[in-house]
């Protein structure tokens, strides 16, 4: 038989346990809890911004600069971790800065760990928006990360691409090796695959973790978890097909009537005795129709050819 484990064996095992996980989890820190994503006020603007080294709307540096490693204002070290000595005083402001990052724009403190490791485990190194296609430092705001494809999105587009981000390349939900249903879906391609076409030779799965993506090794989601569609539709206004004769959705339509053109009919087609029958035929079905409805009186409606132009004339 096994011999019993003692108090002191079960209490070294359990700090183990959790020294690990404290481990696991330090590497995996969400983007927006990273101080080098943090947010930050100018003290001459009031802007809010990401932490930087100089304000990106006025310019200005700020009077406590936060380290974009351990995020610390106020440097309090006594050891030799310093890169510049300061035994028994504490260093605030641009005493305690050693460096800029050149991925977040953002002061490195003159600590010997900060100066040494940041600029190679920043992780905002590749940090363009995939929707803006800009870098840190061509705008004011944040990053973050899609919550499905996992690419960084600046803080003007992350909520519009979230909310079009589960939309699969494809016009069913089967996998992209065969026929069979796809059951495990990834977001960054955009496929479906299979339980025997996910598993990969390049990237192995990790236990209790979903199998990554045989094309990127992203992690994949089970697609029944998913509201994923297939298909997009664009239709009216966001089809995006403009002519040059006639209008190709509400606005153009809008325009155009404003204007005094005609979208629907050419002049130049018809006779003119073709244009007096009709004439005739439209004040007929006018006079039916307005003894039908003159009782009622539905206000000012889209029907009855109200629009924001004719507010805006008025």
């Amino acid at each position: 038989m096994p011999k019993k484990k003692t108090g002191a064996r079960k209490k070294a095992e359990s700090r183990k346990e959790r020294e690990k996980q404290l481990r696991a989890a330090r590497e995996t820190v969400d983007l927006a809890k990273h101080p080098c994503n943090s947010s930050m006020e100018c003290d001459k603007c009031q802007r809010r911004q990401k932490n930087r080294a100089f304000c990106y709307f006025c310019g200005a540096v700020q009077k406590l600069p936060m380290c974009a490693h351990c995020g610390k204002t106020k440097c309090m070290m006594k050891s030799s971790d310093c890169v510049i000595k300061h035994p028994g005083v504490y260093t605030t402001g641009m005493a305690m800065v050693g460096a800029i990052c050149d991925f977040c724009e953002a002061w490195v403190c003159h600590g010997r760990k900060c100066l040494s490791s940041h600029a190679c485990i920043c992780p905002l190194t590749t940090a363009d928006c995939v929707e803006c296609e800009r870098p840190v430092w061509n705008h004011g705001g944040r990053i973050f990360s899609c919550s499905y494809c996992y690419n960084f999105l600046c803080e003007d587009d992350q909520f519009e691409h979230q909310a079009s981000c589960q939309v699969l390349e494809a016009e069913t939900l089967k996998c992209a090796s065969c026929n069979r249903l796809g059951q495990h879906s990834c977001l960054r391609c955009k496929a479906c695959f299979c339980d025997d076409h996910v598993r990969s030779k390049v990237f192995k799965a990790e236990c209790g973790k979903e199998p990554p993506c045989p094309r990127c090794g992203c992690e994949t989601q089970q697609t029944k978890d998913l509201s994923v569609s297939t298909r997009s539709l664009k239709f009216g206004r966001q089809s995006g097909t403009d002519e040059d004769d006639g209008a190709s959705g509400y606005e153009n339509y809008w325009k155009n009537l404003a204007s005094g053109g005609s979208n629907v009919y050419d002049e130049e087609e018809y006779d003119e005795d073709d244009e007096d029958c009709d004439e005739d035929a439209e004040k007929d079905s006018d006079t039916e129709t307005s003894d039908l409805f003159s009782h009622l009186n539905l206000g000012r409606t889209y029907a009855s050819g109200y629009a924001h132009y004719e507010e805006a004339q008025q």
